[in-house]
């Protein structure tokens, strides 16, 4: 007597066979287990991110601030803020050659990932210009997750 294995059959132009039963479950195990595995490593971790784009944000900002000195010779003082790389500033020392468009994509200056406004001060205390967030709590200082995340610090 032949044994006859259950087969699913993969509708194709040749008539070729598909995947046994067994083959597809074996698989879907897999897929489970790795999932089982992997997705709480990757989800668990959701204020690590959050803190990996702060990091990503404030370095583009001061690439767009090193843009905005290089055309105008100076960084955008406290008073004009951050708002200066998206807007022409129309107080303190106005840009001579300010770029039309801006220094910022999508024409705004960025929020930190907890909602909150990037803390700007030009001249810095730790360099030309200081740009920090102050985390999940909207605090200066904090520790662990709650830390500032600062320019200075960014390596």
């Amino acid at each position: 007597m032949k044994k006859y294995v259950q087969r699913l059959w993969v509708a194709d132009s040749a008539g070729k066979a598909g995947f046994t039963l067994i083959e597809l479950l074996v698989v879907l195990v897999i897929i489970g287990i790795l999932a089982g595995y992997i997705g709480p490593k990757i989800m668990g971790h959701p204020e690590e991110a959050r803190r990996t784009k702060t990091a990503l944000q404030i370095q583009g900002i001061e690439t767009a601030l090193k843009m905005y000195k290089l055309d105008n010779g100076n960084y955008p003082s406290t008073e004009q803020g951050l708002q200066a790389l998206v807007e022409p500033p129309s107080a303190g020392i106005l840009p001579p050659k300010w770029r039309e468009g801006g220094y910022l994509e999508k024409g705004k200056v960025p929020m930190d990932p907890w909602g909150n406004e990037f803390i700007y001060l030009s001249p810095g205390i730790n360099g030309d210009f200081d740009l920090s967030s102050y985390a999940h709590d909207g605090e200066a200082g904090g520790e662990g997750n709650g830390k500032d995340i600062n320019n200075w610090e960014i390596e």
